[in-house]
This record gives structure tokens, sequence and C-alpha cells, in this order.
């Protein structure tokens, strides 16, 4: 009998087998000064002689870059030391250990705290230098999972996140003070057992979503989730404040799943504007088969994943959308100084469609125009999620930087790259030690925000 092995690791995906330090890296161009922190990104990468059967049950690894005064001072990767590194199961006698993480999707800084993240478990806390401290409960606060995609308010300093569930309470919203104090949480009245891994904030609402993608317990890849025609999708705007949740509204919307949020606000009408990378029934059906290696898989992790918008009329209860953009995206990213608000710049990963034709690149579309510009990574080269950093003194919306970690499988290296956001001209190169499997997300650490940086 022969054994195939999954595409999640082979490939761009082939996991790093070892934890490695070094130092002085060599930078073609010149960095910006102004980049001094650390480039965090996460994503699963199962130790040697471990095959996960599903990509996202694969162990978190981080991966740090240290810029500091125009040099690449250090690079780092690390797994996230959590009981399920070391094969603990999720379920027990006793019901979900949520501590048993994969830890693999996303690490961010709330409050001085680096936190990696997986939304089916707490967050685990890591050092400056990546070593794991533990798991995280917001002191005893923190009773659920936690979404891998939290939101920061950029007016408030507030954390909005939310813990999902497939069974009641199916969504509890909470809310984390400057401090990272919890100071807020509600059940979310209306919720099902739907997929929720993004959501999206406003200056005035929450909002979330649930595609087809739901709850099943036949499921055997170990991520109990399928798409189901009897699903509804829907929208859910919730009202920020103490007493938001009771007036919940639902908004049913065409068939569909959304893994990410670009971004959603308040136009000019009071109208709520989502917009986001989604695929249909196909897609989905493609996708999922590449996550846990199955026949009948897209050449790509997402397939026939494109950009919709959803314009939603509160007073009249009605939603119009539409999909705006006919390029396969995802990992959409934009200046988070406009998370909630209006933004007319947003960024993305493009991939080659369902069979395989058309590149890798770093996209920018311009809301505003409807222009759409493409930075072309190159043969057999792959980006990460780019992140935005803005530069120091900006006035302009895109004057600042996109940060993306590109595996190139012909050299068998990693570079990170440095592109002007307003242009996707590229400023500099960081060569890495190694080349570094295709990750998920991940987010620029400013020195201020840590303490202890000089590390």
């Amino acid at each position: 009998m022969t054994t195939t092995t999954p595409p999640y690791l082979t490939g761009h995906f082939t996991p790093v087998a070892e934890e490695v330090s070094a130092t002085d890296l060599t930078v073609e161009g010149s960095l910006p000064p102004e980049l001094t922190g650390r480039l965090l990104r996460n994503g699963h990468n199962p130790k040697p002689g471990v095959t996960p059967t599903h990509w996202f049950k694969g162990s978190g690894m981080v991966h740090g870059i240290r810029l500091r005064d125009g040099r690449a001072e250090w690079y780092r990767n690390r797994w996230v030391h959590t009981p399920a590194l070391d094969g603990a199961p999720y379920m027990t006698e006793h019901g979900p250990d949520l501590t048993a993480s994969a830890a693999g999707t996303h690490v961010i800084e709330h409050a001085g705290r680096l936190l990696a993240l997986c939304e089916a478990n707490l967050p685990f806390e890591l050092t400056p230098e990546l070593d794991t401290v533990g798991a995280y409960d917001f002191d005893g606060t923190l009773r659920t999972a936690m979404t891998a995609h939290p939101k920061e308010d950029p007016v408030t300093g507030e954390l909005h996140f939310f813990g999902s569930s497939p069974f009641p309470p199916f969504l509890t919203h909470y809310v984390a003070d400057t401090k990272g104090a919890i100071t807020h949480s509600a059940e979310v009245p209306g919720a099902t057992a739907s997929l929720k891994h993004d959501f999206a904030i406003t200056r005035r609402h929450v909002v979330f979503v649930e595609g087809n993608v739901t709850f099943d317990h036949t499921e055997s890849s170990g991520i109990p989730y399928s798409w189901s025609d009897h699903q509804p999708s829907r929208i859910g705007v919730m009202p920020r404040g103490e007493d938001g949740a009771r007036h919940t509204r639902w908004f049913s919307i065409e068939p569909g799943n959304m893994l990410h949020v670009s971004n959603a606000y308040e136009d000019g009408q009071g109208r709520i504007v989502l917009e986001g990378p989604t695929v249909d029934r196909e897609g989905f059906r493609l996708s999922w088969n590449w996550w846990i290696g199955a026949p009948e898989r897209g050449s790509e992790p997402v397939t026939r994943s494109y950009t919709r918008r959803w314009v939603l009329d509160l007073i009249a209860g009605t939603v119009d959308e539409q999909i705006i953009d006919d390029l396969p995206v995802e990992f959409p990213t934009l200046n988070e100084d406009y998370l909630g608000a209006e933004n007319r710049y947003q960024y993305a990963v493009s991939f080659p469609d369902e069979k395989g034709f058309g590149g890798y690149g770093i996209v920018k579309y311009d809301r505003t125009t409807g222009a759409r510009r493409i930075h072309r990574i190159g043969d057999a080269r792959m980006p990460s999620e780019a992140v935005f950093v803005p530069a120091t003194g900006a006035t302009g919306e895109d004057e600042g930087y996109l940060l993306t970690v590109v595996s190139d499988l012909k050299q068998n290296a990693s570079q990170l790259l440095v592109l002007d956001a307003s242009g996707l001209d590229r400023i500099a190169t960081v060569h890495l030690p190694h080349r570094v499997s295709a990750g998920l997300h991940g987010s620029w650490i400013p020195d201020s925000t840590l303490e202890g940086s000089a590390g």
C-alpha cells in the first residue's frame, strides 16, 4: 500500500525540522531605520515524523525577524510548546482541554504580551525571544476558546475577540482593555454552530459572519466541520456597548464561507460595508480536500476565493452583495489605523486559479478607483501575508511598508521582502538562514510595545 504525502507537508509547506537562531542577517537594499521591532509569523509546522490528519492540526511554529536601525539583527524559529506538541489530546474524559492547542494560526501583541493563537483553545504567551511562557486565560477570566483573529480598536486600544463553540453558548463576545483585563463579555443571541473564524468591528458595531460550514460530528479529519446546504448563511450585527448583545440582528446572505475579513465600516449613509474573500460550495470542497489531503482537491490551499462586498442597510433591513474582483486571493490586510473605518487601500496574497494557472503575488487594491496592482513574487516563490507597517510621520493611508516572508523552492531558501506599500516596489531583502515553510498570519511588533526589547 502506498501512502501519499498530504499537500500541507510538501512543497512550500514542507515543515521546518529544527529550531535555529541566526544573527547579523544579510540585507540587500536599505532597511528603513524606522523599522525597529520584530516581524513575527505563525504557521502549522508538525514535528518530524508527525503527520496530522488536517492542515490546521499541525503544531504551531513562530518565526521571528528582529530589525533595528537599518540592520537585521536576528532570526529565530520556535515551536509553541503546548501540551499538544507532545501529543496531549484535545478531548479528555473531563471534556475539551483548552490548553491542548496547536497554537499555529496567528501571533499578536496586546498589553505588552505576545500571544500565539488558535481558535479552539486558549492563547499561549511567548517571550520576546519566542520561548513559551504558557497558556494565558486573562487571569482566570477567559473560560472559553479565543478566536485567532482578535481586533484591536485603533481609537480606544481595546481588544475585541470572541469564543466560538459547536455547543451552546455558540458565541461569546469579549472586550479587553489596554492593560489586558477583560472588561466585558456577553453571549451573542441567535448564533449557531456555524464555523466562525474571523469577524469585524466598526466604530459602532461588532459584525459576525456565519457561513454554510458548520459542526459535523461525522467528519473524521479531526476538525469536525463540513459544508451544509441546510445551514443558513448570515451576517450578525451587534451594537457595541454593555447592552449591545440583546440588540443583535441577523441578515441572510448568499451561500458561501468566509475565513478572513478585509475590513468593515459605517459609510456616510449609516450602512455597514463588509468585505472579504469568500468561497462557494465547490471552492470550499476543493480547499477542504487540500486541507485534509483528500483526492479531487485544488492546486492551492484556497480555491475559488474571491473578494466579496456586503452593504447592510440597517434601516431597510436589506443586504446588497457582490463579488468585486475575479482574482483568487486570501490573507487580506490593511493599514490597521483604518480598522473599523472607511479605508481606501487593501492588500492580499494572490494565488494561482483552480487549475493551477497564474502565479503568486502581493496585491494592492484601491477601493476608490477600483484599480488593482500586483507585485509578482516570481517562479516557485510563495509570499506570506503582507503585514503593513506605517511610515513614521505618515499622513497618507498607504505611506508605509509591506513585510512578507517568501518561500523559494528553487533556491531552497527564504527571504523577508520589504515593499513600499504605495507602489509595491521592493525596498530591501533580508536573507534568512533556511527556508521558512509557508504559514498563516503574523504581526509587526514595534519595540515600543514590549519591555526588555533590547534582546
